[in-house]
């Protein structure tokens, strides 16, 4: 782990406020780049990323570069002490390019439909395993890296844009197939892996592995892994092409979160900074306003945790209504800033945004922006970027400080890909991995405990306590990761559907959840899914461990288990599997390992994750209970100092309790400040500690 406190870039020690700027495309009227420049400062814009899609206007034609426009924005940042995030233009290629080279475009084809090349259109529709697309993005990206991989305003490399998509041309079939290959050796094991008797449906020779057959759930998940492998290849080649010019500048690429059709685990190991572009719409639905803040906490954190021992960055995010959702409401006033201060509360060390000034054409030429159509600093957008680029400069003391997290919640999203792709066992429940995951999240973020989400293959060691909701799928060595970690002292939990595949697919034999019983001490002997309008109830056993008490209801998923080994802490109330086991705990060695067999609702879940919370001593950011609505975050710097966030999400004010406890208040001017405040709808506070 690096050094607490370091930047991201040494040279560049502030939090980055900025965003997509694309001058390219304002080329032809005078005056537009001078007024950008003036009005930068007056938003506390201190960065800009440019060229994300700018290939055609780097390389009009074949081999023949313009660099001039590009020259003059890096040396007018330089000049002032800007960041450049500069990007390669890999994720949108030139006509040009398409229709001297068509074996550039994808290949696409709903099942049981002959393969056709896609049109060019649109962007993200390359083919990744083309030659002659690599060569191109390697010639490009070399020619960029090697005029500005030294210039003193490049602050880090963005490769391409939102890599995602795939490709079933036949070269990329192929190549599939040599990926199958190595993993398995002989077509024997193949079969084997994907229980390929069903409907007969044993391959003999490998080529006739030349479409994605949904009914062998294992042949889909592997299309899935080979993907990402072959997007990660592809990012590691455009790394490639940057380093050989700039080896110290970070690289790095916006991410999506909970986008399904990658496993950015893979990603994140091809790049030295993890970054995603998050727009949350606290706005739309102000009653779901916390249920949403809770959610893109979560999706801080899993990007977070994609790099350990990193902050990471915000690259996109809207300081206006997008352009793309069913209705695009006012951002109400405060809650740019709400979510601009939530974002570095979870580890961000920026605030980017899409976009800086508005085109006046194309596909999001109505998307927010810093700069309106209007053009001047008049707008009430601009000036409540103004107000967040006031702020990052006042929180200069967090940069580079880390998120203290000793609970760990795992999403897997190998397991999420062969849930949804198995026949069953329940389509009603399976698409809501997610929502499961977050779930369980929340009770650890209203009560402000750090959280890091990762992923299946992670380690485990320094985590007080494992969440693994829902983990359908079990990777090789999970299980042993799991009883090594309760043994020596951990608390680790599971839930319903939880090991009942290994990684291809297949169900493991002696019973669920495979092999977690051992240190679950249960049997999932079968699963009862209710309708949306039945409920079972949990009825809490006199005595637990937790101290729980009382009766809850649980939602749609009702597990029958039996106890080998561990003791009944709840039971079902109703049914003919009333009185069975609804929670249960098994002593393992040093730790504890608890099962919960129904989706409980949110009072039980925040009940059981609040006992054990507090049965593990966890620490929290504010120790108070917080109001409704209210969050609070926790970063620490070098030598422990610690910079607590509370957020308020909520439309109306709270009253928050900090303590006896002096604190400086950074977005104040170091103002002391404890006991109980009032933050206004929307507000926030940032404190330093002593």
């Amino acid at each position: 782990m690096r050094a607490m406190n370091a930047p991201l870039n040494p040279r560049f020690p502030f939090l980055l406020h900025g965003g997509d700027y694309n001058p390219d495309q304002w080329r032809h009227v005078p005056g537009v780049l001078d007024e950008d420049f003036r009005l930068f400062p007056l938003a506390g814009i201190n960065s800009v990323s440019v060229g994300i899609f700018s290939w055609t206007a780097l390389e009009p034609e074949e081999g023949r570069y313009e660099f001039g426009w590009l020259d003059d924005v890096m040396d007018r940042c330089a000049a002032r002490g800007m960041a450049v995030v500069l990007a390669t233009p890999s994720g949108a290629r030139p006509a040009w390019l398409a229709q001297k080279y068509p074996e550039v475009l994808r290949m696409n084809w709903p099942e049981s439909v002959a393969p056709q090349r896609n049109l060019w259109s649109g962007r993200h529709n390359h083919c990744p395993t083309s030659p002659v697309y690599r060569e191109k993005v390697r010639q490009i990206d070399e020619a960029l890296a090697a005029r500005y991989g030294r210039h003193p305003a490049l602050a880090f490399w963005h490769l391409s844009n939102e890599y995602s998509g795939e490709c079933r041309c036949p070269r990329c079939m192929a190549t599939f197939r040599d990926w199958l290959r190595r993993k398995y050796d002989t077509l024997d094991e193949l079969n084997h892996a994907w229980w390929t008797g069903f409907w007969s449906h044993a391959y003999t020779d490998w080529e006739q592995i030349e479409r994605i057959d949904p009914c062998l759930e294992g042949l889909v998940v592997d299309w899935k892994r080979y993907v990402s492998d072959i997007t990660a290849d592809f990012v590691r080649w455009e790394a490639a092409a940057v380093r050989r010019h700039s080896p110290d500048v970070p690289i790095t690429t916006n991410l999506m979160a909970f986008y399904d059709g990658l496993d950015y685990a893979r990603i994140a190991r091809e790049i030295d900074v993890v970054s995603w572009d998050a727009y949350p719409q606290y706005h739309e639905r102000p009653g779901e306003t916390e249920m949403l803040a809770a959610q893109f906490g979560l999706a801080h954190d899993y990007m977070r945790s994609l790099k350990p021992g990193k902050p990471f960055l915000l690259m996109e995010s809207c300081p206006g209504p997008t352009n793309w959702y069913h209705h695009n409401r006012l951002l109400r006033p405060g809650q740019h800033r709400l979510k601009s201060i939530q974002a570095v509360a979870h580890g961000s060390d920026s605030v980017q945004y899409f976009q800086i000034r508005k085109g006046r054409g194309g596909a999001e030429k109505f998307h927010g922006a810093v700069i309106d159509h209007e053009g001047s600093e008049r707008t009430r957008m601009f000036r409540e970027v103004a107000q967040v680029g006031r702020d990052l400069e006042a929180l200069r003391p967090v940069v580079g400080s880390l998120v203290p997290a000793r609970v760990a919640i795992v999403f897997d999203r190998e397991s999420d890909w062969a849930q949804k792709a198995a026949a069953g066992p329940c389509d009603a429940v399976k698409q809501h991995y997610f929502d499961t995951v977050g779930r369980h999240y929340r009770p650890y973020w209203k009560r402000g405990i750090p959280v890091d989400v990762v992923n299946g293959d992670a380690p485990l060691e320094g985590y007080d306590l494992v969440v693994a909701p829902n983990l359908f799928l079990l990777r090789d060595g999970f299980a042993e990761r799991v009883e090594r970690f309760v043994e020596t002292g951990g608390t680790f939990v599971a839930t319903w559907l939880t090991g009942v595949v290994g990684p291809t697919g297949l169900c493991f034999r002696g019973g669920f959840p495979g092999p977690l019983k051992k240190v679950l001490g249960v049997w999932a002997e079968e699963t009862d899914y209710l309708y949306d309008d039945e409920r079972n109830t949990i009825e809490c056993a006199a005595g637990n461990a937790l101290g729980l008490r009382g009766s809850f209801g649980t939602g749609t998923v009702c597990e029958v288990v039996h106890p080998e080994g561990a003791a009944v802490a709840a039971t079902y109330g109703r049914d003919f599997y009333a009185g069975s086991p609804a929670l249960t705990a098994n002593r393992f060695g040093k730790g504890e390992a608890w099962y919960l067999a129904t989706w409980g609702d949110d009072a039980f879940l925040d009940a059981f994750h609040g006992a054990l919370a507090a049965r593990r001593g966890l620490r929290r950011a504010l120790e108070a209970d917080l109001p409704e609505g209210v969050c609070a975050n926790v970063r620490e710097g070098e030598g422990g100092r610690r910079f607590v966030f509370v957020t308020n999400f909520a439309s109306g004010p709270r009253a928050v309790d900090l303590g006896p406890a002096p604190r400086r208040s950074l977005l104040d001017g170091g103002a002391p400040v404890s006991g109980t405040v009032e933050l206004p709808p929307f507000g926030v506070l940032a404190l330093a500690e002593p």
